[in-house]
């Protein structure tokens, strides 16, 4: 045996030896054992496979609007589906309580104390808006464009809100090679209309017979879903497909002969009611048309689906079908049913079936997530990290979320999720309220009298995380007072 077979395998003269020799052996097995299983799930750097991206993103629609959150009337066979043949993230939030920040936080990967659009509307220096409205600029980098770059073929199809046509925030001038749908989001409140935008000009829609004027719009944007597939299916580019639907918004309008109100007609509602309810089922059969066509085409297991909601819900819906259950509050409130956004992830072959995950994240984080399945570089400055190490099972080397900020302004309130505590306050002045989710998810027990060093370290990340905007200013600035003429 050679000096270096000495060296590597010491002689067994003594027991001594014995136990040398079998903690090299056990050492040498483990690291065997651990490059298999990290052969198991490889950096997605290391392969040529990326995945085509959809994201699905529900308006309006709350937590327990789903079969499998508890939905005790709602039906929605396809987002269980999802579930059972993917992962379920029980702690997921939404970017904002209401619409159009929480767009602005999935596309630009910034939260509501740094991103652009912190409410649907202004509450300061309303004369530099559109109408109030605060949209996108030239120089806003949004998830859309970072895919562009990276090669990605990228569509949208439903409500945009983050810029109208001619500004520099229209989907066209923020990263999108195509959409279809309603760029403002007062335009999206009506489900029956006789046009569209679509890449640029409007698109005319004939009149429907349902005795409605214009085209149920869900009836065209499906359409367009299943065309963009198809048309890019068998490309040489991977593509990313953003689908901001707009059911179940109000207006809660559905066809009269949609077979999905079969489900309710019997239950004890108001029709507004039973038409928010076959809305969500409508938009779940949606997506189980989409992956019926992923298989039929065969891109079924180079396709990852991210399937949620925009924010919390109604009043009345949180009251007629317990769909902010077991949360309490409602949309355009930083309680966690204002927050608290169900998520289902699939990607077959890559994300092992059956599993429900504790990780507390949000959208901030769609967009690093989104760039390393791209395999692309995430820009600095975002305010999110990649979930993809917990989609793929290697929870081990996944960068801590430390705490997930929140602000919105019709009131100004502010929230804060950092480990099992959510910190929440209405306005600068008003004391901090504090929760411990673990044991009190409905947010029935403040704390913050028992914990004053929590409120301390939640206060200071509120203080660093919100950036000033002339737009939504924290504290309501004084009117000034009109001079008098001399």
């Amino acid at each position: 045996m050679s000096e270096t077979g000495k060296s590597l395998f010491p002689r067994l003269r003594n027991p001594s030896g014995i136990w040398q020799y079998t903690a090299f052996i056990g050492m040498v097995m483990s690291l065997l054992f651990s490059r298999l299983a990290t052969a198991e799930q490889p950096d997605l750097r290391q392969t040529d496979e990326r995945p085509n991206i959809i994201y699905i993103m529900l308006d309006d629609a709350g937590y327990n609007d789903f079969g499998h959150t508890g939905s005790k009337f709602i039906k929605t066979p396809n987002f269980d589906s999802i579930c059972r043949e993917g992962i379920f993230f029980n702690n997921h939030y939404s970017g904002s309580a209401v619409c159009a920040p929480t767009r602005c936080v999935l596309m630009t990967g910034l939260h509501s104390g740094h991103c652009k659009r912190r409410d649907n509307k202004a509450t300061g220096n309303l004369k530099a808006t559109s109408n109030g409205l605060v949209f996108l600029d030239e120089s806003d980098l949004t998830v859309a464009k970072h895919l562009q770059q990276a090669g990605y073929v990228t569509g949208g199809i439903g409500k945009w809100g983050l810029g109208n046509s001619g500004t520099t925030g229209s989907p066209d001038r923020q990263g999108f090679d195509h959409f279809v749908g309603y760029l403002d989001q007062v335009h999206a409140h009506n489900h029956y209309t006789d046009w569209l935008w679509k890449d640029g000009d409007r698109l005319e829609l004939p009149e429907n017979k349902d005795g409605q004027q214009g085209t149920y719009v869900h009836d065209v944007l499906e359409q367009e879903t299943y065309a963009f597939i198809r048309q890019h299916a068998a490309g040489d580019k991977p593509f990313f497909l953003y689908l901001p639907y707009t059911l179940p918004h109000g207006k809660y309008e559905i066809p009269s002969n949609d077979p999905n109100l079969n489900h309710y007609r019997d239950q004890p509602w108001s029709q507004s009611v039973k038409n928010y309810a076959a809305m969500v089922t409508r938009a779940d059969q949606t997506v189980g048309n989409i992956m019926a066509l992923l298989k039929q085409l065969k891109i079924d297991d180079n396709t990852i689906i991210f399937y949620t909601s925009d924010n919390g819900p109604n009043k009345v819906h949180a009251v007629e079908l317990g769909s902010g259950e077991p949360f309490r509050g409602i949309k355009r409130q930083l309680t966690e049913g204002g927050l608290r956004a169900a998520m289902a992830v699939r990607w077959p072959g890559r994300i092992k079936p059956g599993q429900t995950n504790d990780l507390a994240w949000s959208m901030i984080d769609v967009f690093p997530t989104l760039s390393e399945l791209a395999q692309r570089e995430t820009p600095k400055g975002l305010d999110g990290v990649s979930v993809v190490p917990t989609l793929l099972g290697n929870e081990a080397n996944q960068r801590p979320i430390e705490s997930i900020y929140f602000e919105i302004h019709h009131p100004f309130q502010q929230a804060v999720r950092m480990g099992k505590w959510k910190g929440m306050r209405f306005g600068t002045e008003h004391p901090m309220q504090l929760y411990d989710l673990s044991s009190d998810p409905h947010e029935d027990r403040n704390l913050a009298g028992q914990n004053p060093k929590i409120v301390q370290q939640i206060n200071a990340i509120m203080k660093r995380e919100h950036v000033e905007s002339p737009f939504y200013p924290s504290v309501k600035q004084p009117k000034k007072k009109k001079k008098r003429k001399q």
